[in-house]
């Protein structure tokens, strides 16, 4: 078995102690994106398993979107994430 050569952790520890690896993250062709995926690609990126721009390019994301998605979850937690939900968080 070969393991493919990537940059940077293969997998990181959450401060909760759960761990979060590269295995974890959505495909690259992620269509739809409902709330827990947003917040493993805002995790990984905040706790250094991959680089924003890294995912801005694999998720084909703007910069405003992702910044939108890192705001609600530092701010609201993962029901900031929710589509139902990003009206209300909004106006706060």
């Amino acid at each position: 078995m070969y393991l493919k050569r990537v940059d940077g952790p293969r997998r990181v520890t959450l401060p909760d102690g759960s761990t979060l690896s590269r295995a974890d993250l959505p495909p690259a062709d992620t269509s739809r994106w409902v709330a827990s995926r947003k917040a493993v690609v805002v995790r990984a990126v905040v706790h250094g398993l991959i680089s924003e721009a890294e995912a801005l390019e694999r998720y084909g994301l703007s910069g405003e979107e992702f910044a939108c998605w890192r705001n609600a979850l530092e701010k609201h937690g993962d029901r900031a994430l929710k589509v139902t939900s990003l009206q209300r968080f909004r106006q706060l």
